[in-house]
């Protein structure tokens, strides 16, 4: 089975190594203990915390900040949305800007994008994101 030390996880998570071993103690996240005293995590209950986080809507980090090395954010309101089986297009007017993205109709299901919903598209690159504001 896989495992993964403190270290390991806490970057897969994106928190630090404190944050997991507070979980860990906390009985939040379930660990052992090798030869050596180092905490191991078994990849199988780290994918599975990392699961149940996503469906509750909560992120792993404690911190509740957003984190990305987008800079070019665009906030306006959905103005349409197509879903076919797969994916969704997803428009958004933002001030004088009309943004349009593609993304899986999951993804938009998921933030309940509809017409009228206040959004964010995150610009980069070539690359746009939608995302709900805090």
């Amino acid at each position: 089975m896989t495992t993964f030390r403190i270290s390991e996880a806490a970057a897969l998570l994106g928190v630090s190594a404190d944050t997991v071993r507070r979980w860990v103690d906390g009985g939040r996240l379930p660990a052992s203990r090798d030869e050596h005293g180092h905490r191991l995590v078994p990849g199988a209950e780290l994918a599975s915390f990392v699961r149940d986080q996503a469906r509750t809507g909560r992120a792993p980090s404690d911190q509740g900040e957003r984190f990305s090395s987008a800079r070019n954010r665009l906030r306006g309101i959905v103005t349409d949305v197509v879903r076919d089986g797969v994916m969704a297009q997803v428009e958004i007017q933002a001030g004088p800007f009309r943004v349009v993205s593609l993304m899986s109709r999951e993804a938009a299901d998921d933030l309940g994008l509809r017409a009228g919903v206040v959004a964010e598209a995150v610009v980069k690159s070539t690359n746009v994101i939608v995302e709900l504001p805090d």
